[in-house]
């Protein structure tokens, strides 16, 4: 979903007729898109659901055979809103005005659910809502296409929207958290309306199912900073289970979708990868927010890294969310240029489908080009090209007879997650093993004396954990659990931390040294923009036990970042401070302060190695250089009443410099 200023990020340190007439297709796109149905023998296919409907294996195999030979294009609500039509019938489409045709997936969103986006009704009940949801992904399946469902999900702490990033949501809605039934509700209700979606044959229609996306970033509350990577991991694994084990539904595949970029490098895409066991589809978010060039490069590097995860693990590789989002039209080339860059490149061009957000109308964006849009001639060319596939393209997609390879045993830790710190004195563990029942379940305390836990009424091998008071505060403990399940030993390990982290001063960002030693910890408290690595420095420093050592790496784009949220009243302060030593590079930094919904910046350069403290005031910091709405705001005491994040970036300057080290301590407002 575009909607954030934290993906415009690039800038930042960088100083009808003719629509029928557009639809026609070529010969070869048509010979493309039609790949034989097999014959004789079942194909296998190993998802994560093995007891999922034919359709829904056969959408599974579908896919993997499509891989090479043509992309499927797809659009969010693309019968639902638009800019060629203000009442939608399930016909009406800016896609179908623009080429004469409909897209091949059509992407829907939970916010149906509650009544914030149509055909859903905020007047509704509950039962028509689902109804309405249920009705969209009908119709998608009536026009030819393909379905998926994304799902912004509202804080269930406060109770405002998915941008609410207070609360620490994850941890409250995972089995044991305060607001643990409000989630499970909510799977209800998503449950009630995949499940109804149905074909007047009877047959449930096959979904997509996309949780939890773009969680690499920091703008919605699953994401980066607002809770650790084990929490998130858990929470995917915990939502899949439920739908497909709970309340048994059959006909979703699983995808998993980080945002970018990654510069190639599948550590930072993999960090909070649920298991194989849980995802179907490997997919990736990027939106063009600087021009064509530095975003392609790094776009089909990153894309290139996903087909190729994707081919190791026998997933499906999808770019699963994307768009040109700057605020006006500045390459009329820009979707056929795209196009030729991904097909390019032998491993990108085997995406199997790329999807662009929703045309709301209005003043909105137009994400699909429609009549007497400026990108609209291009668009149609993005149609004709026999390498783009389109919803009358589409051949034998549910018509594979396949076959599931079972599941085989599998255990994890549901709660404490790893990472997750826990401050009573006794905490529940939980333990799931699925499919199979387990004859003993035990858990041990970094290699301590093994104890047992029971199977629960809830599904977990649970049990009452006594902290040890002898174990030290703000101390990090190996928690191991062992189960034996049809005579094979099954394992499961997490890191937890025990006790309460002293609180740190009003207007203190960080001062490094609340992480009990663990670099692991340190990572999950920020969030992470491109190529970059947290670790804890013993050495550089300017007090305490431990500094910053912010690694960078530039070498799949022009800038990275790090953020960490601050909820705060800064209006007694005057300036930031911190310790700096920078690389002695042509490189350069810029502090971040989110104020009032307003990023203020301040730039600096890394050319001093000595290490010094560094105050800047307020009233130098500028709104950031893309934010044309508030170009006269001021960082003044009623901004800074309203502090919500600081961000720290760094970005390539002039020189050679590709990689380096900023060493960093005690960052505060004064």
């Amino acid at each position: 979903m575009p909607s954030s200023p934290l993906k415009r990020r690039t800038v930042i340190l960088l100083g009808a007729a003719v629509a029928v007439a557009a639809g026609a297709r070529t010969p070869v796109a048509a010979a493309a898109a039609s790949p034989s149905v097999p014959t004789g023998e079942p194909t296998p296919v190993r998802i994560v659901d093995d007891k999922a409907t034919p359709a829904t294996r056969s959408l599974f195999a579908y896919l993997k055979r499509q891989q090479g030979k043509g992309i499927l294009f797809g659009h969010q609500h693309d019968l639902t809103y638009g800019f060629t039509f203000t009442t939608p019938d399930g016909k009406a489409s800016d896609t179908r005005a623009a080429v004469g045709d409909y897209p091949a997936v059509f992407g829907w969103d939970t916010l149906i659910l509650d009544g914030d986006e149509r055909p859903g009704t905020q007047g509704g009940t509950e039962a028509e809502n689902i109804a309405a949801l249920s009705r969209c992904i009908r119709r998608g399946d009536a026009r030819g296409g393909i379905n998926t469902l994304t799902a912004h999900m509202p804080n269930f702490v406060t109770g405002k929207d998915f941008y609410d990033t207070t609360g620490r949501v994850v941890g409250q809605i995972l089995p044991g958290g305060a607001k643990h039934a409000d989630f499970n509700d909510f799977l209800d209700r998503i449950a009630k309306a995949v499940k109804g979606a149905r074909r007047p044959d009877g047959t449930a229609i096959p979904v997509i199912f996309r949780p939890f996306h773009e969680n690499n970033g920091g703008w919605f509350w699953w994401g980066a900073g607002h809770t650790t990577s084990g929490e998130f991991i858990e929470l995917f694994r915990y939502t899949v289970e439920y739908l497909r084990d709970t309340r048994g539904v059959h006909n979703l595949l699983y995808a998993y979708s980080p945002n970018s970029s990654f510069g190639g490098d599948p550590t930072g895409y993999l960090k909070t990868y649920p298991g194989d066991r849980f995802i179907d589809i490997l997919g990736y978010d990027s939106y063009d927010e600087a021009g064509p060039a530095p975003w392609l490069d790094g776009l089909v590097r990153d894309l290139a890294m996903v087909v190729r995860l994707a081919n190791e693990r026998g997933k499906v590789p999808a770019f699963t969310e994307f768009g040109e989002s700057g605020t006006e039209v500045r390459n009329p080339q820009w979707f056929t240029q795209l196009l030729q860059a991904v097909k390019a490149d032998p491993l990108a061009r085997q995406m199997t489908y790329m999807l662009t957000w929703a045309n709301f109308g209005g003043t909105k964006r137009a994400y699909v080009p429609y009549p007497g849009h400026a990108l609209l001639p291009d668009f149609v060319k993005y149609h004709q090209d026999s390498y783009t596939l389109f919803a009358a393209d589409l051949r034998g997609v549910f018509a594979a007879c396949t076959t599931a390879v079972r599941n085989v045993p599998f255990m994890h830790i549901v709660s404490p997650a790893d990472r997750q710190r826990v401050t009573a004195s006794k905490t529940t563990l939980r333990v799931r093993v699925t499919p199979a029942r387990a004859s003993r379940v035990t858990y041990s305390v970094n290699g301590g004396r093994a104890r047992p836990l029971r199977l629960d009424v809830d599904g977990f091998y649970s049990g009452d954990w006594s902290i040890d008071p002898a174990l030290p505060g703000n101390s990090p403990v190996t928690l191991t659990v062992r189960s034996r399940v049809h005579g094979e030993t099954l394992t499961d390990s997490a890191v937890v931390l025990l006790g309460e982290v002293a609180p740190l001063p009003a207007g203190w960002v960080d001062d490094f040294e609340g992480y009990a030693g663990d670099d692991a910890a340190l990572s999950e408290a920020y969030t992470h923009t491109n190529s970059n690595t947290l670790t804890l420095s013993p050495d550089h420093k300017s007090a305490g036990s431990y500094g910053l050592a912010y690694t960078y790496d530039f070498t799949g784009s022009e800038y990275t970042g790090i953020g960490k949220s601050v909820v705060a009243d800064w209006s007694a302060f005057t300036s930031l401070a911190l310790w700096l030593r920078g690389d002695g590079s042509e490189n350069a930094g810029a502090f971040e302060i989110v104020a009032d919904g307003v990023q203020f910046q301040y730039r600096f350069p890394l050319d001093d190695t000595n290490g010094q403290e560094m105050r800047t005031p307020f009233s130098e910091f500028r709104p950031a250089p893309w934010d044309t709405a508030h170009t006269e705001a001021v960082l003044d005491a009623a901004r800074l009443a309203k502090v919500t994040a600081f961000n720290l970036y760094l970005g390539r300057g002039s020189g050679t410099a590709t990689k380096g080290v900023v060493y960093m301590d005690n960052i505060r407002a004064e």
